[in-house]
C-alpha cells in the first residue's frame, strides 16, 4: 500500500499553491498527476532509481514534470517522503530531513 507521508503531502499543497498562483486549473491537473504516479508502487516498488544523493537502496525516486517524488520501500508499504524540484541540488541537511521523515 502507498502511504503518503504528511511532510510530502505539504510538499504537494506547495506546489499546487506555487502554480495556482497563474492557473488554478494547470494547478489541479499538476498535483492529480503528482499524486497518481505512485499508485503504481503497489505492484512495482523498484520500478523508481535509487536517489543518488542518499545511496540507499530501500529510498528511491520517480520522476514527473519537474519534479522527483521520493520513496521508501518498507514492507509491505511504500511511503512517500517527499516531493522536490529536480532543479533542487540535495544537500546533506536535506537528506536528513527526508531520512527524519521515515
Amino acid at each position: 500500500m502507498v502511504v503518503w507521508s504528511l511532510p510530502a503531502k505539504n510538499d504537494l499543497r506547495q506546489i499546487y499553491n506555487a502554480i495556482a498562483y497563474d492557473s488554478k486549473i494547470y494547478a489541479q491537473r499538476v498535483a492529480h498527476n503528482i499524486a497518481a504516479k505512485p499508485d503504481i508502487l503497489d505492484e512495482l516498488p523498484r520500478i523508481g532509481k535509487e536517489v543518488a544523493e542518499m545511496n540507499v537502496e530501500n529510498i528511491r525516486e520517480l520522476s514527473i514534470y519537474s519534479y522527483r517524488i521520493i520513496y521508501e520501500i518498507t514492507d509491505p508499504d511504500v511511503l512517500i517522503l517527499a516531493i522536490v524540484h529536480k532543479r533542487q541540488d540535495l544537500q546533506a541537511e536535506d537528506i536528513e530531513t527526508i531520512e527524519d521523515r521515515t
